[in-house]
């Protein structure tokens, strides 16, 4: 007869005892306690508000700016919602229209310029400030004061300055002997007083997001070349602005999407005006939904459309840009 040899049990007794209540059968009644996945609820608990946010704000009104420009809608059908479904036929007016041609052209020039200017300026003024001398602190905070000011007091100013008759703009180019400007009332000068006016605005946006760009850039880099023999435009043109690309190219993007809307500086000063001069589509896109007595919602909410795809095809290009860049 085989007898079989138990080893004994050479564990630890608190080892023992877990084993044996894992072992032990779970009452009938018992309840199976689960952990609560407490960072899963948080992360939805911080993402609900701003979801929320976004639907309301966001979602939405581009779904109803949609929907817009995709129905004959009056007044009344505004009011009731049985505005009948047209397809692109608002767009197609608006192709059509003879002020589409002028405010593309005098929304490209717009940007383009206020965006170079502003960038040129802000990137001169932030390496400037850069150097850290004793009143840069205190001169920088004078430059934000146009960007703090509400539109409608930099708008309501700048009308003032370049009056044609009273203005003071027009004071001093009279102390050098050069005659007066209609900067406002001229369709050669309307287009350039705004976009004069929408570079002082943007200066101080560009200043700030470039300054802090520079403050991440190592001195080392600086003393490296300066012991190399470089001087100070080589050591911008090889260090500061290839490592202020990022910082540039965000920079731009955004003032890219705020440049495109312009709306409040244009019809303070100008009106879009005179002759449809200085008329852009986001003036034009509101002109068309509430400055006639007979409004054409549609046809407004097709020209703001376009200035949402116009931003949405540069962000696109800005991801695909950055993605590239860190492939590479």
């Amino acid at each position: 007869m085989n007898h079989v040899t138990q080893m004994p049990d050479r564990r630890p007794a608190q080892v023992r005892k877990g084993a044996a209540a894992t072992a032990a059968p779970r009452p009938a009644g018992a309840r199976v306690r689960r952990r609560p996945t407490s960072p899963q609820w948080a992360a939805w608990a911080f993402l609900a508000p701003v979801t929320l946010y976004l639907a309301l704000f966001y979602a939405y009104p581009l779904y109803r700016n949609l929907d817009l420009s995709l129905r004959n809608y009056t007044v009344r059908s505004f009011v009731q919602g049985d505005a009948p479904f047209t397809g692109l036929a608002n767009y197609t007016k608006v192709f059509d229209d003879p002020t589409f041609a002028p405010a593309l052209l005098h929304t490209v020039v717009f940007t383009t310029v206020c965006l170079v200017f502003q960038y040129a300026i802000g990137l001169a003024l932030a390496v400037f400030f850069h150097q850290h001398f004793k009143l840069s602190a205190t001169l920088r905070a004078l430059f934000l004061v146009p960007w703090l000011l509400p539109l409608i007091v930099s708008g309501s100013t700048w009308s003032w300055m370049l009056n044609s008759d009273s203005g003071i703009v027009n004071a001093a180019l009279h102390a050098v002997g050069v005659g007066p400007v209609n900067w406002l009332t001229s369709p050669d000068w309307s287009l350039t007083s705004v976009i004069i006016a929408n570079i002082w605005i943007g200066v101080p946006f560009n200043l700030v997001v470039l300054h802090s760009g520079l403050q991440s850039i190592p001195e080392s880099l600086y003393e490296a070349a300066a012991l190399d023999g470089a001087n100070a435009w080589q050591r911008f043109w090889r260090i500061t602005f290839p490592l202020l690309r990022p910082v540039s190219a965000i920079t731009l993007l955004l003032g890219l999407v705020y440049t495109l809307k312009v709306f409040d500086i244009i019809w303070i000063m100008t009106k879009g005006g005179p002759a449809d001069a200085s008329t852009t589509f986001a003036t034009w896109s509101y002109q068309l939904g509430f400055g006639n007595l007979l409004p054409a919602f549609g046809p407004g909410a097709a020209v703001g459309n376009l200035l949402v795809v116009a931003a949405l095809v540069f962000g696109l290009i800005y991801l695909k840009v950055q993605r590239k860049q860190a492939l590479s």
